[in-house]
């Protein structure tokens, strides 16, 4: 199916509902409105929700997402079935063949009524409406609105879990503007064709895409700590499941169960994704007729695996030889059931079982069969309602727990678990229970009535259990959510979707089966260990598929297992689907043709650490546990810390000064006697091998030592700070890279260190893990790619005493190539000025051939101490390395040409500065108020020296003898010579593509300096609002009085030389030159004024009172907090203000 066009038309018409109907709500609940007469009921139970949504602005915002949400339902509704002829006449179609305006208005206004649906009133109203009798602003949309507002009230007889009852408030805020051409309507049938509405499947796609922008937002608050409630859950969790995973798991569960008690069923033949079991099963539930079959999705969404379900139940009626006319009826009441948090999921899903249905038999609409789709509401009762509900001699704590026991049902859903007895003697109980004639009483007995029905749903057994549950971690979760995770299900806790394999096993009796597609973590993650245990006590999964996450377009890959019900061992299957199958079309059958089926006794994997469901570990690996110890066992494995505050701790080491940064300290105490106040911190980064990620600092003297101990995770493994590791990145979308970390560092959270105190034994063990073996080891036992302690120290520990010179090597290498960037500390000087070549263009070459030459050894050395584990690995398991698959060598990427081009520009304003010298290596000038005296005294005569006032213009023109172009071309010739000065100029340009060198300077430097430096830039860009001016200054020379020198000494002098343009320009339009050459100076002077009305609102309302501030900033404090200080003056930097944590 194609998506593109649902996913378009869904989240344009959630945007539009939703002003749709905040602006009839405005209108309803006017003071004097219309409907508070006629209405009077229903505009009290919109106040009523409004209020119940937190009132005011707030409280209407609610109502009007929930609002709008349910006309698209209804809406979409009535268009699926006008598509398939089910309503008799187009209710929001035209009709077939003719186009124009929906049927049942085209008919209305020939006098043609369906006197079965349209009430007397409505018909006269709506034909004085349209003969004009009666006055409206909008005569055809007003009779439009009543006709559907019938048709809606009809179809809840058969559907009123869809359409609203007589008196509804939703009736009130039927959107308007219903029959423009741009209406929600008239576009949900260009896009709503009837091809597209043979598959009820679309309902499940245009659920997913209505909510997708507000799990957006929702996931946008994540990531600023905010944490998932009732209200966001439905959003953050919504997933719809590809159909061929759906059918998988129907098919081996569902179909699994019957098949096995029907053993030459022809049921086999429609179930092209079944997998038959490897063992003769004898400990099956047994089921003797279809009615027996009770399927249950504990988190159905919009249906899609209860409406595949009624498929497979259709044909085994059929083939038990009941009649067509009673399968679709006996199917809903008997075999179909579906819990949900969300109603307007919950009405979908009841629909698309319906649509199933009403498509095998005409009549079933008449039948009146409402699904058993349950969507849990929140309920709880008062402590005198409560002992009302009481029974005599009961356990007064256990009932007052049942009774609110859903008071939080949006939240925790069908992870609630009700008691199974106490739900049949309070339901007893409460048939014994009289209102009285009090209608609070009333009210209270119904809301009873609904705890006992939710009850039942969730504590009766199903002979099978399917589901795609919600999937968030623990981070994400409501205070209220996480604990009630930690208390109920203390073993699976760390996600919901873990949390759904153990309830959909408590829903399952013995024998039965449960179909389950979640996060793949818990077949692997140490945090699952005794999950896992639990699991087999009770079960065995008997097939498991283990998807890519490309499947869902999400960070995680996931496991579609198929549980059985029984402690007895057995055969489990599992197998792997791979991007490049979902890459390549439909998924038309499984186990894909290609795949390994791994056919195990999970029990087998007891000897790995955690008891971890490492079917597809290499071989070798696998058979090393048992032999070998593993890398926690000997070595450190350690976590690092948490600041809780990294805006107040953590730093880029470029936004500070050098000089308070101490770098190579190998003790706490000597960081203590440095007197420095930041120090390397290892934060993780991209995965890169051998050597680099050194990018951060953090505030680590006594006073914030002392505050941290205090904060965040209170400074873990405190002893080994400072100490040289083996670190690597927590998170890796292409597999774990390990890399050497020298002495001095503090490690964070996400820059997780192996400690090997032994230099050489750390080498070999850092050449171990970067093997390709190694690698795809770990990727088994962190399948999430967040890569933890935990798995690297699972690994089996593979000891060599041949690798380390090797790797000594490769880390040297690694180092020398990170150094070349301008963002690393021990960066010295553009590797094209170190070549001493005439122009640029022999530089690059010379460069280009080093990184060549180096590129290649790294590859070849990669190779060789791949061969070397790979032999290791295979001599202490007892395997061949010949039938090792051959290495994949890592992806050599050289800097293009416009990158070294960029480069060099970057590092010739460092000149400029006087951050960088062309007479001397490294950092000259990177202190807070660093003076061009400090850089005279470690350069005293340079060849290329400083700006004076730490301010060069970047201005469009040769406005500035000193502008930042000019500096670039004293620059080049100082750097390569004048010979080739203007050869060097063109390549460079050429290189970044631009005309003119002036045009990346004006447009582009700035933007790639911002990139370059991680939005923590350390030259900042004075600009005016539309960049006529601008000026750059150096962050560590900035004064109080900067500010003033861009003010006086530069936009003055631009806007003075400006006006005398102006003057220019207005006397040549007035008569000093040609007819065209007028009207070019008439058009210059226009361009002219305009710039000139910029800059003096630009000084008068930005830059002048800045100046007069005398605005003093701390470096220490960061870009993040300094930046914004100066307002509009600076240009603004996009994603300036997202956390750092």
């Amino acid at each position: 199916m194609e998506t593109a066009p649902l996913k378009s038309f869904a989240t344009w018409a959630r945007t539009s509902l939703i002003r749709e109907v905040t602006a009839r709500i405005a209108v309803v609940l006017a003071p004097a409105s219309p409907e508070r007469v006629e209405q009077a009921k229903a505009v009290e139970a919109l106040e009523k929700a409004v209020r119940s949504g937190g009132g005011g602005d707030k409280g209407r915002a609610a109502v009007a997402d929930k609002v709008a949400y349910t006309w698209f339902n209804r809406i979409i509704a009535l268009r699926f079935m006008d598509a398939n002829g089910y309503t008799g006449v187009g209710v929001v179609s035209s009709q077939a063949g003719v186009g124009g305006q929906p049927e049942i208005l085209a008919e209305a206004k020939r006098g043609n009524f369906e006197a079965s649906v349209v009430g007397v009133k409505t018909r006269e109203t709506v034909t004085s409406l349209l003969n004009g009798t009666r006055r409206s602003a909008d005569a055809q949309g007003e009779a439009y609105a009543l006709l559907l507002s019938d048709y809606c009230r009809h179809w809840n007889r058969a559907m009123p879990f869809m359409f609203e009852r007589e008196g509804d408030f939703t009736e009130l805020l039927i959107p308007g503007n219903l029959l423009a051409d741009d209406s929600v309507p008239s576009r949900a049938v260009k896009v709503l064709t009837k091809d597209v509405c043979q598959d009820v499947e679309v309902i499940g796609w245009l659920y997913q895409f209505y909510i997708s922008e507000r799990k957006d937002e929702v996931f946008a608050g994540f990531k600023q700590n905010k944490k998932a409630g009732a209200d966001e859950i439905p959003a953050a969790t919504q997933l719809f499941t590809p159909h061929w995973i759906v059918r998988y798991l129907v098919e081996n569960s569902l179909g699994r169960l019957w098949m096995l008690n029907r053993p030459t069923s022809h049921l086999v033949d429609q179930m092209q994704y079944y997998i038959a079991p490897v063992d003769e099963e004898t400990d099956f539930l047994k089921i003797t007729r279809p009615k027996e079959l009770k399927v249950v999705d504990p988190a159905c969404g919009s249906g899609h695996m209860l409406t595949y379900a009624f498929d497979l139940l259709y044909a085994i009626y059929e083939e038990e030889g009941y009649a067509p006319s009673e399968i679709p009826g006996l199917i809903l009441a008997h075999n179909l059931y579906g819990v949900e948090i969300d109603p307007r999921a919950g009405a979908l899903a009841a629909f698309a079982l319906t649509m199933k249905a009403r498509a095998k038999q005409r009549t079933f609409f008449n039948k009146q069969i409402e699904p058993n789709v349950r969507v849990l509401d929140p309920i709880r009762f008062t402590p005198d309602e409560i002992d009302f509900l009481l029974t005599r001699g009961g356990d007064k704590h256990a009932e007052a727990a049942f009774w609110n026991q859903f008071e939080h049902a949006a939240t925790f859903g069908s992870l609630i678990r009700p008691d199974r007895d106490l739900t049949v003697r309070l339901a007893r109980h409460l048939e014994t229970l009289d209102d009285d004639g009090d209608m609070i009483r009333t009210d209270m007995l119904d809301r009873a009535e609904r705890v006992v029905r939710q009850a039942e749903y969730l504590s009766q057994s199903y002979q099978v259990v399917v589901a795609n549950p919600p999937y968030m971690g623990t981070r994400n979760m409501s205070d209220a959510l996480r604990s009630f995770a930690e208390s109920a299900y203390p073993t699976s806790w760390g996600d919901l979707c873990t949390m759904f394999i153990s309830r959909a096993l408590a829903l399952v009796p013995a024998g039965g089966a449960a179909a389950l597609v979640v996060s793949e973590s818990w077949l692997f993650n140490s945090t699952y260990v005794t999950f896992r245990d639990e699991i087999l006590r009770s079960a065995r999964p008997v097939l498991t598929a283990c998807i890519d996450k490309s499947a869902f377009g999400v960070r995680l890959n996931t496991a579609a297992t198929v549980f059985q019900r029984s402690g007895r061992p057995g055969h489990s299957q599992f197998f792997r689907v791979s991007q490049e199958l979902l890459g390549g079309g439909p998924v038309t059958s499984l186990p894909p043709s290609y795949a390994k089926v791994h056919v195990v006794k999970v029990e087998s994997f007891a000897s790995v650490p955690g008891g971890a469901f490492v079917f597809d570990m290499p071989a070798p690996l696998l058979e090393l546990y048992g032999k070998s110890d593993v890398l926690g066992d000997v070595y450190d494995a350690r976590q690092g810390l948490a600041t809780g505050n990294n805006n107040r701790f953590v730093r880029y080491w470029w936004e500070v000064s050098r000089s308070r940064i101490a770098y190579g300290l190998g003790s706490r105490e000597e960081a203590q006697r440095s007197g420095c106040l930041w120090f390397p911190y290892n934060k993780g980064g991209t995965p890169v091998p051998w050597w680099g990620n050194q990018d951060h600092v953090i505030a680590f003297d006594d006073e914030n030592f002392n505050v941290l101990s205090k904060l965040g995770n209170k400074l873990p493994s405190r002893n080994r700070y400072f100490k040289s590791s083996i670190t690597w990145s927590n998170i890796g979308s292409s597999g774990a890279r390990f890399r050497y970390l020298p002495d001095g560092f503090v490690f964070d959270v996400s820059g997780m260190s192996l400690f090997v105190d032994n230099e050489r034994k750390k080498l070999e063990v850092l050449g171990y893990l970067n093997s390709q073996m190694a690698r795809k080891g770990l990727d088994v036992l962190a399948p999430t790619l967040n890569y933890q302690v935990g798995d690297v120290a699972r690994m089996p520990l593979v000891t060599g005493d041949n690798d380390h010179e090797r790797v000594s090597e490769l880390v040297h290498l690694a180092r020398a190539e990170w150094a070349e960037f301008e963002t690393a500390h021990e960066f010295q000087a553009s590797p094209f000025v170190g070549s001493r070549r005439p122009t640029v263009k022999t530089a690059g070459e010379e460069v280009s051939g080093v990184r060549r030459t180096r590129g290649r050894r790294i590859a070849s050395l990669e190779e060789a101490s791949n061969a070397y584990w790979e032999t290791r690995i295979a001599e202490l398991a007892g395997y061949d390395s010949a039938s090792f698959p051959a290495m994949t060598a890592r992806p050599v990427v050289f800097r293009s040409t416009a990158e070294d081009s960029s480069d060099l520009v970057s590092f010739a304003v460092g000149c400029m500065f006087g951050r960088y010298s062309l007479d001397e290596p490294g950092l000259i000038l990177a202190d807070q108020g660093a003076t061009v005296q400090d850089y005279l005294a470690k350069v005293p005569s340079p060849t290329f020296a400083p700006d004076k006032d730490n301010v060069i213009p970047v201005v469009d023109g040769d406005w500035f003898e000193d502008d930042i172009v000019a500096r670039f071309r004293t620059f080049l010739r100082v750097a390569f010579g004048e010979e080739y000065f203007e050869e060097n100029l063109r390549f460079v340009t050429e290189s970044l593509g631009v005309k003119d060198i002036r045009d990346y300077f004006v447009k582009s430097f700035y933007k790639d300096h911002v990139q370059r430096y991680k939005k923590r830039p350390i030259y900042w860009l004075f600009s005016s609002p539309k960049g006529s001016f601008n000026a750059l200054i150096y962050l560590h020379r900035y004064t109080p009085s900067t500010v003033s020198t861009v003010l006086n000494e530069y936009l003055r002098e631009f806007t003075a030389k400006l006006s005398s343009s102006l003057q220019q320009q207005e006397r040549l339009a007035a008569g000093g030159g040609t007819p065209r050459q007028q009207a070019a100076a008439q058009k210059e002077a226009d361009r002219l004024r305009k710039v000139l009305l910029e800059l003096e609102e630009y000084e008068r309302d930005v830059l002048y009172p800045l100046a007069s501030r005398q605005l003093a900033i701390d470096l220490d404090d960061g870009v993040k907090a300094n930046y914004p200080k100066f307002g509009a003056a600076l240009k603004k930097i996009p994603g300036l203000e997202a956390s750092d944590e």
